[in-house]
């Protein structure tokens, strides 16, 4: 899967969508937000419900760059989501 970029906030992240399976999976998924490599590595997640393409590749392409910065303004920091490592 080919990552998306877009700038917000002056910096640039790369989207892709999450391979982490809900019991959702046919109505939504996550795509994840990352900046920077290794330990300066920022994740952040959000959950999506596709529009037209049910498949996760096909959606995500679907997605302008305006709809994934309002999904970006709408993202979580990594350590609350399970897609991006979190445990209870």
């Amino acid at each position: 899967m080919l990552a998306r970029t877009i700038i917000a906030a002056g910096e640039t992240w790369r989207a892709y969508p999450s391979g982490f399976v809900t019991q959702y999976d046919h109505d939504e998924f996550s795509i994840l937000f990352i900046r920077g490599t290794g330990e300066d590595r920022t994740i952040r997640v959000t959950r999506y419900s596709p529009q037209h393409a049910r498949s996760r590749e096909l959606s995500f392409a679907e997605l302008s760059d305006a709809d994934l910065l309002r999904l970006f303004q709408s993202s979580q920091p990594s350590f609350t989501s399970p897609e991006a490592g979190y445990a209870p």
